[in-house]
């Protein structure tokens, strides 16, 4: 099932969320480790667009969380939800409550981590590189997916394995859109065919990027699953100490996090 709610935002929400993004620093993440070789037939490369995670942190170089063998060293603690993304919260549990089916919630469901994703386009070398898309994939966290845009609007596409579109939606500036079960989450793959290129850039204001639009997606991961920095194995610590000296850089959050997990100048 899908549900949309085309002005989901309110207007002083929104203000908030822009005075919070005007402040953040996203990360540009490699694809895959630094220490080792790419897996076969992989080259290394930049992700397409620079990335915050709230709740907790999935590093590309660690591999994205994909149960049920895919769960260990995925999922990272990260700090909590501003004040306007946990009014968010409230308010997309209470739709889920209203429109999804029982049997498609797990039982502990409350979306606890969110992938802040930006697009826009990318300079250079002094030219614009447009980076409004990302391609076919699935969200395996279980349960719902709600997802929150704010700026420009985004052409949201379902398609098959064979990139069929099967269903298609508009996002707006403000909107949220919802999806569960079996059909949309394990039968069906969805992505972003492309971003409007209409009105003012968003914040954060980076030196190599320019924001059109801000996608905000919150996903359920459980509470096992999500590890302190000490609880990552010795592998998987080495392969993100350099985003956490980053992070700690960026964030008092992250700062105090490595400080207390001894990580302090690990990088």
């Amino acid at each position: 099932m899908t549900r949309y709610v085309r002005s989901f935002v309110r207007a002083g929400e929104r203000q908030a969320v822009l005075a919070w993004l005007s402040e953040l620093r996203p990360l540009w993440e490699q694809r895959w480790s630094t220490l080792r070789p790419p897996p076969p037939g992989e080259t290394q490369r930049p992700l397409l667009r620079p990335v915050w995670w709230l709740g907790s942190w999935q590093f590309a170089c660690l591999g994205y969380y994909r149960p049920p063998g895919g769960t260990r060293d995925r999922c990272v603690r990260a700090e909590p939800f501003p004040p306007p993304l946990r009014a968010w919260v409230e308010r997309i549990g209470a739709e889920v409550r209203s429109s999804v089916a029982p049997s498609d919630v797990p039982r502990a469901w409350a979306p606890n981590t969110c992938l802040v994703n930006l697009y826009g386009e990318r300079l250079v070398d002094g030219r614009s590189e447009d980076r409004g898309r990302v391609g076919d994939h699935r969200d395996h966290e279980p349960g719902p997916v709600a997802s929150v845009s704010l700026g420009a609007r985004a052409l949201f596409q379902f398609v098959d394995r064979r990139g069929r579109v099967s269903e298609e939606r508009w996002l707006d500036d403000g909107s949220l859109l919802i999806f569960a079960g079996p059909r949309h989450k394990e039968q069906l793959f969805h992505r972003v065919q492309r971003v409007d290129r209409k009105g003012a850039p968003l914040p954060p204001h980076l030196d190599d990027f320019v924001t059109r639009r801000v996608n905000f997606t919150f996903r359920y991961v459980p509470e096992e699953h999500i590890l302190s920095l000490t609880q990552l194995s010795p592998e998987s610590s080495a392969d993100v100490a350099h985003y956490v000296d980053l992070l700690a850089e960026r964030s008092s959050w992250w700062f105090d996090a490595r400080k207390e997990a001894g990580w302090e100048g690990s990088g």
